[in-house]
């Protein structure tokens, strides 16, 4: 028998999300389906929360494909959805796919601490390295001319990352400003914007800048809007790292399953 349930869309710099306190198991087909931008509610990927936990809320994401991740523009709509629900005010700590997150809100604004970062590989000329999700960095010039979904499948379906997968990013910086181009696995298409993607080249560019600086800040031009990016560099590794910037709620609407 089928059942109504309540959902909520949100955007963090265009990267949509279906949030819904309301079911706490879908199937791979469902989530396909509601992720269906021609048959379904249409999104990047669906996100469970749940206020019944040891931290303020416990989320889950999934990618439009039914395969688990964590996300990071995901994870801050989830806060700030947190808020609309009244579980949170301006700060928490919740779980996600990849552990426990702390996050401020700050306005319309929303900073999510993500986990530390240890291990960054170079191979080839473009930089590899996990910031929840793992992600191919690499740059290039005419970044908006890019035939991106072919550049990014030489590299997502090559003989190393076709069995796991891996995201792919091109960057070009102008004027300080480090513009960005994602292709998402799980998507399996370029998406307007990837939180930890973002996070991941922030990271880049400051090896590939050789910058010495113990504090850093870089602000980044998705195809969505604009992130920023805080960190500490201390010794080999990438601590206290921040991913800022907007979490906006589109509509709220009901689903039949």
């Amino acid at each position: 028998m089928s059942k109504t349930y309540t959902f909520f869309k949100y955007q963090g710099t265009g990267n949509d999300f279906i949030i819904t306190s309301d079911i706490y198991e879908l199937t791979t087909d469902q989530i396909i389906r509601l992720c269906d931008r021609k048959f379904g509610i249409g999104a990047d990927g669906i996100i469970v929360m749940k206020s019944d936990s040891t931290l303020d809320f416990d989320m889950m994401y999934y990618n439009a494909d039914g395969t688990e991740s964590f996300c990071g523009n995901g994870s801050r709509c989830a806060v700030m959805h947190a808020k609309h629900l009244s579980w949170i005010d301006k700060e928490c700590k919740f779980n996600s796919n990849d552990g426990v997150h702390y996050a401020i809100i700050e306005e319309e604004e929303v900073k999510l601490q993500m986990h530390t970062v240890d291990m960054v590989l170079v191979e080839d000329g473009g930089y590899i390295l996990n910031t929840g999700s793992p992600h191919y960095i690499a740059y290039t010039e005419e970044l908006q001319e890019l035939d991106l979904i072919t550049a990014a499948h030489a590299i997502r379906y090559n003989d190393v990352f076709k069995e796991t997968g891996i995201n792919v990013n091109f960057l070009e910086p102008k004027n300080g400003i480090l513009h960005i181009r994602t292709y998402e696995r799980g998507v399996e298409d370029e998406t307007l914007s990837c939180g930890t993607g973002v996070t991941a080249a922030a990271i880049a560019h400051y090896l590939e800048q050789e910058s010495t600086h113990k504090k850093y800040s870089q602000k980044i031009k998705t195809k969505g809007g604009f992130l920023t990016v805080t960190f500490e560099k201390k010794n080999k590794s990438f601590e206290n790292i921040f991913l800022c910037g907007p979490a906006v709620q589109v509509f709220e609407g009901k689903v039949r399953l």
